[in-house]
């Protein structure tokens, strides 16, 4: 197999992993019996807990919302005690978004289930193509996170 028909394979994998319907699967296990966050406000908790302190629009970006909508989410999640609104340390004009100690709690427990989900996942899977697997994602994902050049100046791989 050639590598872009490996390059194509994993382009429909991860594309199969990001449909709407699969995420919703996901969230709904992660948020079980979670109080006060559903599948609309999970990503701007689990974004702000990878972020920490920020403005809704330095969140909204990073999450791929509008910030009108990260707002009202941050303000649903709010009300549910899992983040406060402080003053940024630096801009007196305006607000930080920040975890509550509730907030961080909940996230630490839904990055388990998380964890258990993969876990689970991979439970037939051999120590050594459970590491495999896990080194070879990581240089994936820091391959597509890392700033690109172009295709034909990037050194061909053995």
């Amino acid at each position: 197999m050639s590598r872009r028909d490996d390059g194509a394979r994993v382009a429909a994998t991860i594309g199969e992993l990001l449909l709407r319907g699969n995420r919703s699967h996901l969230y709904r296990v992660l948020i079980a019996d979670t109080e006060g966050v559903d599948e609309t406000t999970y990503p701007v908790l689990s974004g702000l807990a990878r972020l920490g302190t920020a403005t809704t629009s330095e969140l909204a970006a990073r999450i791929g919302f509008e910030r009108t909508v990260t707002t009202r989410y941050a303000t649903r999640l709010e009300h549910a005690g899992l983040l406060a609104r402080r003053p940024h340390p630096t801009d007196s004009r305006a607000t930080a978004l920040a975890l509550t100690d509730l907030g961080e709690r909940t996230v630490r427990a839904m990055r388990e289930r998380l964890q258990d989900v993969f876990v689970d996942a991979m439970a037939d899977w051999t120590a050594d193509e459970s590491a495999t697997f896990t080194r070879l994602f990581d240089r994936l994902v820091a391959g597509i996170a890392a700033p690109q050049t172009a295709p034909s100046s990037r050194p061909s791989s053995p």
